[in-house]
């Protein structure tokens, strides 16, 4: 990433160029990203190849003004972070389910980021409603923040509470858990963005993805609460967990909302097309 697509990417989040790669910062630029740049999968739906390079996902979070999925928003957080001199790692996890089901292997991109004041944490712009500011890495006690009280633990059959048939563990993999329920397994290996490829082809062509059954666009506010459209459906969620849903009943209403809280122009209002693309 060059010094003007740094430049640009700043912009776009509404933060000035940081001095030093320190935690204050990371903390900053994490809420900013999770309040400018929507979680949203329409790509899946609206015809538009996936692809994860760096300069694929800087046209469409920074040129595009667009969104995107975990693979897309934290890779391209990965490479930003990066250019401003964090140490970058990618990490793969896999999702937590019904029943304690864990998902697919390279089901989530999660970043492990080291600062130059303050260790290793763990910073997650892509999995929807979650931590609010990057987790220390090596905590394993409660770590209470405006997302949730979080929890990073060593994975096992009962680490996080988890029940039916135990999951297959590796050494060194961890449980992010928040509120007590296990969001995703972590591994610690690292990875590089290319390893992902099979997990995004997944995600956006198969029937057993819950991303090609549904349509969502979803980011923080300012105050800490939570504005998402689900297809028709505006969901606007306080600080205090209270919740107002709205439906919407013309095309123009959905496309204002994309346009005018999520900072998406869009020609015409995307449909769920399901998996085998045909419709």
């Amino acid at each position: 990433m060059n010094a003007a697509q740094v430049d640009a990417y700043l912009r776009r989040l509404g933060v000035e160029r940081p001095a030093w790669p320190t935690v204050d910062v990371l903390r900053e630029l994490q809420v900013r990203h999770l309040q400018t740049v929507p979680f949203e999968n329409l790509s899946v739906h609206v015809g538009e190849e996936i692809v994860l390079e760096e300069k694929r996902l800087l046209d469409k979070v920074v040129g595009a003004h667009r969104g995107g999925f975990c693979y897309e928003l934290n890779g391209a957080f990965g490479a930003l972070l990066a250019a401003l001199g964090f140490d970058v790692t990618l990490l793969a996890a896999r999702v937590y389910g019904e029943e304690g089901r864990l998902g697919i292997p390279y089901d989530h991109l999660a970043l492990r980021v080291r600062t130059v004041d303050g260790g290793d944490w763990l910073a997650d712009v892509g999995f929807g409603a979650f931590s609010h500011s990057p987790l220390a890495f090596g905590e394993r006690g409660e770590q209470a923040e405006p997302g949730g009280t979080f929890r990073i633990v060593e994975a096992g059959p009962d680490a996080a509470g988890v029940r039916g048939p135990a999951p297959a563990v590796e050494a060194a993999d961890l449980d992010v858990v928040r509120d007590g329920k296990p969001q995703y397994r972590l591994e610690v290996r690292p990875r590089v963005l290319g390893d992902f490829v099979a997990g995004a082809w997944w995600h956006s062509t198969s029937p057993a993805s819950h991303f090609t059954r549904s349509l969502v666009c979803s980011r923080l506010t300012e105050d800490g609460g939570r504005i998402t459209l689900s297809g028709r459906t505006l969901t606007t969620t306080g600080v205090d967990g209270t919740r107002e849903v709205r439906d919407l009943t013309s095309d123009e209403e959905v496309l204002a909302v994309y346009r005018d809280r999520f900072g998406i122009r869009l020609a015409s209002v995307p449909a769920v097309r399901g998996p085998d693309r045909s419709s």
